[in-house]
């Protein structure tokens, strides 16, 4: 392994859906973990795969075998369409994975993708989509006493889009977190010689990148009676980055139940640094 640490982060995201984020101002999903990864790990490297674009290369075992982990963003493809070759590539990339016994971790599609690919069960949500701010995430007992939730409160806050859950893990998955409206927050997949860490919700957002996705997604948002209109969409994304600019705005926190699982990073981005200190660092410094 090459002295400065390297991480894939596939990025499964069309240049089309790409540039829907470029247009209103958000940090493309790869880079967002990229950005946290180097600061939390100094020095670190990655490689963007954009999978989903045409003509994207392989990436091969003995390249895959040089990589200190694989950090998978969110994503818009479905991983029960697995007769999309998009898809199709993440799945295999996600197996082979495992098989190498690389640690792995990922938000939102990613917990769907550890658990599918190992043998577990995703489905559209029946409520349809969860989306902002996720309320009253809840440690399970195993997740209290789980390395990813170190320092973590037993119930928190976090930066959630989806429209899918897994409703059914994998043979090797503990469930570490649930809330009421997604039972599978959080959990840890273990499957071949590998280990992943995924969870629903996403510790690379901010306020600022969660502002951004719901003007990205404005339209589908007030098809579904999220907000009443445009101006509706554009005060309540204002609000968000007021308290990103400025935490101590608490009239705004209160009222939007702000609490600082959201606002504070060494909160919101705590399950990644544990994946750094227990999963990462160990094998590194071998």
């Amino acid at each position: 392994m090459p002295n400065a640490p390297r991480f894939l982060i596939p990025d499964g995201y069309s240049p089309e859906s790409r540039q829907q984020f470029n247009d209103v101002g958000m940090t493309l999903a790869g880079k967002l973990y990229g950005d946290l990864l180097q600061r939390r790990l100094p020095g670190a490297e990655y490689e963007l795969w954009y999978s989903s674009d045409p003509g994207a290369r392989e990436i091969s075992d003995s390249e895959l075998s040089d990589y200190a982990g694989v950090i998978w963003p969110g994503c818009n493809l479905t991983i029960y369409h697995n007769d999309d070759v998009r898809v199709q590539k993440h799945i295999e990339l996600c197996r082979r994975t495992y098989a190498a016994g690389i640690p792995q971790f990922g938000s939102c599609w990613a917990i769907q993708l550890a658990n599918w690919t190992a043998g577990g069960n995703v489905e559209p949500h029946p409520n349809g989509r969860e989306m902002g701010i996720a309320m009253n995430i809840r440690l399970t007992e195993a997740g209290k006493n789980h390395p990813m939730y170190e320092g973590k409160p037993e119930v928190y806050s976090h930066f959630v889009s989806h429209d899918d859950h897994v409703t059914r893990l994998a043979d090797g998955a503990t469930l570490l977190a649930s809330n009421d409206w997604s039972r599978v927050h959080g959990c840890e997949v273990r499957h071949l010689n590998g280990v992943f860490w995924g969870l629903q919700h996403h510790p690379e957002y901010n306020l600022h990148e969660m502002a951004r996705l719901i003007l990205a997604r404005e339209e589908r948002l007030i098809k579904y009676g999220m907000f009443r209109d445009h101006e509706d969409v554009v005060q309540y994304v204002d609000r968000l980055e007021q308290v990103y600019a400025d935490p101590s705005v608490r009239y705004i926190r209160w009222q939007l139940k702000l609490d600082d699982s959201v606002v504070d990073p060494e909160v919101y981005e705590l399950e990644f640094v544990n994946w750094i200190k227990h999963l990462v660092l160990p094998r590194i410094q071998k």
